[in-house]
């Protein structure tokens, strides 16, 4: 079986969000048709505490994009988005949900970002993602939302570990591009260790 994996399509990763992905909410109507093609969906989801370490806001005197070490990893810092239970948090605007089976919430524990859909950063907790398509009986996942090289390209490389048959659809994404070539970077990265770089238009229906 094949599934799609929506990755964080999120008002604080929208155009006048907190955290906003140019072009991020060009992806809803392109996930919509794209999420016709399948019959199993999951969802990931933002849902950051307050005190979340990775907000520049809760460090004195730095600011969004310094580095940090947070939970023994390197940790860019970020303005304050998608809090638990606020605006910022919840699914963009015509974001379709009527056929998700799940919704896997990341990046809950205040000391250690998360921007795989499957692990915390440094892979000691896992969301129960992997267990739970694996149960389902799915053995390929097709990956698209927000953002290319951030929770997109980590939640990818995450899926390939695991064994899942993986592919990122492109223009079903939308990158931050920090550092000019991080998207073209990340794409790179997941090529590399086997995801494949699909089109939507390369998808037949249904999967």
């Amino acid at each position: 079986m094949e599934a799609l994996i929506v990755v964080d399509i999120q008002n604080d990763f929208i155009p006048g969000g907190a955290l906003a992905v140019p072009g991020g909410d060009e992806v809803v109507p392109l996930v919509n048709r794209l999420q016709t093609r399948f019959e199993s969906i999951v969802a990931t989801r933002d849902w950051h505490p307050p005190d979340h370490g990775s907000f520049a806001a809760n460090h004195p005197g730095k600011r969004v994009g310094d580095l940090i070490e947070l939970g023994g990893l390197e940790q860019t810092l970020w303005p304050v988005h998608c809090v638990q239970n606020t605006p910022g948090a919840d699914f963009a605007p015509g974001l379709n949900r009527d056929r998700w089976t799940k919704v896997v919430v990341k990046g809950t524990d205040a000391d250690i970002d998360s921007y795989s859909g499957f692990y915390d950063n440094g892979h000691r907790m896992a969301t129960g993602l992997g267990h739970y398509l694996k149960q389902r009986g799915v053995s390929a996942v097709f990956v698209a939302g927000l953002a290319t090289d951030y929770c997109v390209k980590f939640t990818a490389l995450d899926a390939r570990a695991l064994g899942f048959a993986t592919f990122l659809v492109r223009d079903c994404c939308r990158g931050v591009d920090l550092n000019p070539g991080d998207v073209e970077g990340a794409v790179d990265e997941m090529r590399a260790v086997g995801v494949g770089i699909v089109d939507s238009a390369e998808l037949g229906k249904p999967r």
